[in-house]
């Protein structure tokens, strides 16, 4: 299933907690939207919501009419998240089936409008939320984020297992914290080490999209819900991430389309020969 008004559904996953996933997701999003696509992000992180943090929206909470749940739009961008619905000191305790109902409705009964991309932040791991998206929903293609080093990868190779058997297509993957620029000397140290990603876009046959730096802005800005994207627009963490929109819309682009329903029907039918034949 996916909304008639939504063109593509990206998911962002990791498999493993701590990458900055939801970080990448949200910039992605404002990047893709840079782009000039029009784009919306969900957050399916239904036991631990970001987005209302990296957003600067953790106050707010959506109006429900009869057209749908109203997303909550910052920097242009119509967002939904489990945070929005729920106090922040409050833990949600559901079990599995739970989870994909709350995901269902996020999904379906807000007013997403026309969107290009909905960029969908999901939760680490490869348990019901993921399943739930991608038996549920027509997703478009998933975007793997790890960090360097091999606890991360184990992770993101299981979550890659997982949407390889589900039948999504992988757009590509992305390292992050790749590398660490000290603004004193300029030296550069890789902390979580070297070439992971690229280890990973190898081993699978899936493109590299992209090796976002560790940076001190990314963390204080996100913080105080002004992302990269707009805090600082020509930040090279900016630009980098500007080209892994690009390549996303590249992948998507080149995938197949199915023209089937536009075509009639052909039927050739036997009919029986006349007898003055």
């Amino acid at each position: 299933m996916q909304a008639k008004n939504i063109k593509y559904i990206i998911a962002v996953a990791s498999g493993k907690g701590g990458v900055g996933k939801s970080t990448v997701a949200v910039n992605l999003a404002l990047a893709l939207a840079k782009q000039g696509g029009q784009v919306g992000l969900l957050d399916a992180d239904i036991y631990g919501p970001s987005q209302p943090t990296l957003l600067g929206t953790a106050s707010e909470r959506p109006v429900f009419n009869d057209k749908g749940l109203q997303p909550i739009v910052r920097y242009g961008i119509p967002t939904m998240s489990i945070g929005y619905l729920i106090d922040a000191a409050t833990p949600v305790v559901w079990r599995g089936p739970m989870l994909g109902k709350a995901l269902q409705q996020l999904m379906q009964d807000t007013e997403w409008k026309d969107l290009d991309y909905l960029v969908v932040d999901l939760p680490p791991g490869t348990g019901d939320v993921q399943l739930t998206l991608c038996q549920k929903l027509a997703v478009s293609g998933v975007l793997l984020v790890t960090t360097p080093q091999e606890v991360a990868l184990v992770d993101v190779r299981r979550a890659h297992a997982m949407f390889t058997k589900l039948n999504v297509p992988i757009l590509g993957v992305v390292e992050n914290m790749s590398v660490y620029h000290c603004p004193q000397c300029h030296h550069e140290e890789r902390i979580f080490g070297e070439g992971g990603a690229a280890k990973l876009a190898q081993e699978n046959g899936i493109d590299l999209l992209g090796a976002l730096p560790l940076d001190k802005a990314v963390r204080e800005k996100s913080d105080a819900g002004h992302p990269l994207m707009i805090a600082e627009p020509n930040s090279n963490y900016a630009n980098i991430m500007n080209a892994i929109a690009e390549r996303t819309i590249g992948k998507l682009a080149l995938q197949p389309k199915d023209y089937s329903a536009k075509f009639p029907k052909i039927v050739v039918e036997q009919t029986k020969r006349s007898h003055l034949e």
